[in-house]
């Protein structure tokens, strides 16, 4: 029993010795394995170092040739600096030397000229002194007999001098009166034409004024860059103007605000939404209105174009007069006066209609109403009395039958009745179409609105056609272009806008 555990005993003192023999020989190697990765990072370390060292040396002797060029061509400027002064310098000093020789010769030519005064004078003395003698006259005596007989010839020449004078003056007094009197009523001529070119809108409080101007500004100039309008807002309590000469993009305009108003969410993003919609809603809106028009008079079928334009005549004005009762007026008209001379009253009735159609598309194409009227009716294949109705109305062509004098007799009737129409308005609306038509016949031009009362041009480009420094040229051109081509009352100001958008969408 005790050799049993002697030997369990020495068992266990052989095994704790080898344990112990193996641990130490794994520690000897893990230690042997820190240290020679310890040295391999210092001889990293150290070779980092080195490369570090290096590329700081390269850079400083790259910087110091960089700082001995440049100091070489600063030498080689001030160089360069220091002949050209002394070659100016040079020149001033030939050119003083100049300046010396010519004040000497003018100092000579001075004396030579007094020298050869005091010789003239020398001379009249002794001529007057000859010519006393021979005549039998004085000085004094001669002067006088000489001064009489020059104003004797001299009279009549005087009297047709002031008779050119005066009638010069008489024409030219003429003229400035009536420059005067045309700069007086075209002054007021704003007022006039204010009446007839503001929508009012009202709103519920002032408070909504502010939301429409917008934080800085950007509410109220994003709505008259996309509706083409001027919006007046001033101290009258509930309302604000709404100003434009077209009257279709005014009604837009009217309704885009009254709805931004009615909803209270006002700000870009809204209003082109609001506008869309608005603009799309008119263009129904003037279908239907041109197809209730036809049915009425009992002339359907008929082209929806037609219809369409028809329906747009309601915001066109032609002198001050409404082009679409203008036109309602001749179709009626004429349909009676051809009834009681015996011709087609329906065939009257249609040419009558359509007789100022062109009127629609002259806002937008610009051109003859009259040859607008004329393509648009042939591409519908309207009858051959509408075309002839449309071309003698304004002298074009004789009429062929009664329905077509009939239609042109309407037409006078509806145009001279006293209070149809008021001249002044369409002078005014036609300067601002010009003035709105040479801004965008200029390329890379976008839109241009006449705002303002027709005083200032708003034009909007393209920015990736037109970059800032064309655009300073592009508003030179266009107002000297404006100067030459149309005939205003005081000035109008160019407005050129260019601005970058870039839209993305997050999907």
């Amino acid at each position: 029993m005790i050799e049993n555990i002697l030997i369990a005993l020495l068992l266990m003192m052989l095994g704790a010795a080898f344990t112990y023999v193996l641990m130490r020989s794994a520690n000897k190697k893990q230690f042997k394995h820190l240290e020679n990765e310890a040295k391999a990072k210092a001889t990293a370390i150290e070779y980092e170092a080195e490369h570090l060292l290096h590329e700081a040396k390269v850079k400083n002797q790259q910087d110091e040739i960089l700082l001995e060029k440049k100091f070489q061509d600063k030498e080689l400027t001030i160089v360069k600096q220091k002949t050209e002064l002394d070659l100016e310098l040079k020149s001033l000093k030939k050119q003083e030397n100049d300046i010396f020789k010519i004040r000497d010769n003018l100092d000579k030519k001075e004396q030579a000229l007094n020298a050869l005064e005091s010789q003239k004078k020398e001379e009249i003395s002794k001529s007057i002194a000859l010519l006393e003698k021979s005549a039998s006259m004085t000085r004094d005596e001669a002067k006088k007999h000489l001064l009489e007989e020059l104003k004797n010839e001299s009279k009549l020449e005087f009297a047709l001098i002031v008779k050119k004078y005066e009638k010069e003056a008489h024409v030219e007094a003429k003229k400035k009166a009536n420059y005067i009197l045309s700069q007086a009523v075209t002054r007021y001529a704003g007022e006039f034409a204010g009446e007839r070119l503001m929508n009012i809108v009202n709103l519920p409080s002032d408070e909504h004024k502010g939301r429409i101007i917008g934080k800085e500004g950007r509410n109220i100039k994003s709505l008259e860059q996309l509706l083409g309008v001027d919006i007046i807002i001033d101290e009258t309590p509930g309302v604000i103007l709404v100003s434009n000469f077209n009257l279709y993009r005014r009604a837009i305009a009217t309704k885009t605000i009254e709805l931004l108003v009615e909803d209270g969410r006002i700000h870009p993003g809204r209003i082109e939404e609001v506008h869309a919609k608005v603009e799309s809603e008119f263009e129904q809106k003037i279908l239907e209105e041109g197809e209730n028009i036809v049915v009425e008079l009992g002339l359907y079928p008929m082209n929806e174009e037609l219809m369409r334009l028809l329906g747009r005549m309601r915001y066109r004005a032609s002198y001050g007069q409404n082009a679409l009762a203008h036109t309602l007026e001749v179709a009626k008209l004429a349909a009676i006066m051809a009834a009681e001379m015996g011709g087609d009253e329906k065939l009257a009735l249609r040419a009558g209609l359509l007789h100022d159609i062109g009127k629609a598309l002259t806002q937008d194409q610009g051109g003859n109403h009259v040859d607008l009227g004329v393509e648009v009716c042939r591409r519908h294949n309207e009858h051959p009395t509408v075309i002839n109705a449309i071309y003698a109305h304004h002298g074009h062509e004789e009429p062929d039958g009664i329905e077509s004098a009939a239609v042109c007799a309407a037409d006078v009737l509806s145009a001279s009745r006293p209070g149809a129409r008021r001249e002044v308005l369409e002078s005014f609306v036609k300067r601002v179409k010009d003035v709105e038509g040479i801004a965008l016949s200029k390329q890379g031009v976008v839109d241009a609105y006449a705002i303002n009362a027709g005083r200032e041009i708003r034009v909007f480009v393209d920015a990736g056609k037109i970059d800032d420094a064309s655009v300073y040229l592009l508003s030179k051109e266009i107002a000297k272009e404006i100067e030459n081509k149309v005939q205003y009352p005081g000035e109008i100001k160019v407005n050129v806008i260019r601005e970058k958008r870039e839209i993305q969408y997050a999907r």
